[in-house]
Order: C-alpha cells, then structure tokens, then sequence
C-alpha cells in the first residue's frame, strides 16, 4: 500500500501542473464565433490584471496550497519529513479545494462577457481530480501510519 500512495503522490507532481495549464472552460460571445479557452493559469494572468487581492488569493488557494501538499506528503513517504505534521498537509488540503478558484474563474468569465457561452473542458475534470487524489491521499497516509504506529507498539 505504501508504494501505490507514493506513486500516486509522485503523479500528482506532474498532474497538477498539467491541469494548470489544460482548458477548463470554453468561453464565448455569441454560438457563430470561435470561444476560447480558459486554464488556471490563464484566469490567474486576467485575474492579476483586475484584482491583485483575489489573484492572490486564488494563487495561493489554487496553485501553491495544493502543490505544498503534494511536496509535504512525499517528503512523509520518503521519511524526511515528520507524520506529526499531517494535519497541518490536510489544512492545506482545505485550502486547495477547487471551488475557490471556479468561484474566482466565474468572475473572471462574467466581467469579461456580457452574454455568451461557457463549456467545460477536460482540464477542469482533471484539477477536480487531482485535488480529490491529494485529500484521499492524505487520508491513506495518515490511516497507513496509524496502523504502522499500532502494529509497532503491540509487536
């Protein structure tokens, strides 16, 4: 099990920075033109040209957050970091939860068009994805210690 959690964590150093960069949303003005696409770094850059404070924000929430995360769990794995600090990787954990950098992206999206059309892409299902891995991977870490913990104190 220990392996399987750190492959998965490891992916996640690749994944996330891949789904930054994927289309999350399709946006346009009117069904005749072509709509473009919108990643999280993409909303981030419109985002630092309107609203420093909510770009901060997201950034932190979006990019830094989970990435932390990913970095802090596998310094755990490979035993250079201390378990003790968990809970502190599953606040982060909170904090990277995606619905934070819609709520922003949506703001972005309705400032910029009046009226149009907005369609998912598969970044945005890839982001939600990822985010979800790093909070189940979080949990099996902290289960799988807890039980390594158990099996050395009773044996």
């Amino acid at each position: 099990m220990r392996s399987t959690l750190v492959i998965a964590n490891l992916a996640l150093l690749i994944l996330f920075p891949v789904a930054w960069f994927a289309p999350l949303l399709r946006a346009g003005i009117l069904p005749l033109f072509k709509l473009s696409e919108i990643s999280v770094i993409s909303g981030l850059q419109s985002l630092w040209g309107t609203d420093v404070f909510l770009a901060l924000v997201v950034t932190v929430f979006a990019l830094f957050a989970p990435y932390l995360k990913t970095i802090g769990l596998a310094l755990i794995h490979f035993d250079l970091l201390s378990p003790k600090l968990l809970p502190v990787l599953g606040w982060m954990g909170k904090l990277a939860m995606a619905d934070i950098f819609l709520i922003a992206l949506y703001i972005v999206v309705s400032k910029g068009i009046g009226i149009g059309k907005l369609e998912t892409a598969w970044g945005l299902y890839l982001f939600t994805v990822c985010i979800l891995a790093s909070i189940v991977i979080s949990a099996l870490t902290a289960k799988f210690l807890q039980s390594k913990n158990m099996h050395a104190v009773g044996g």
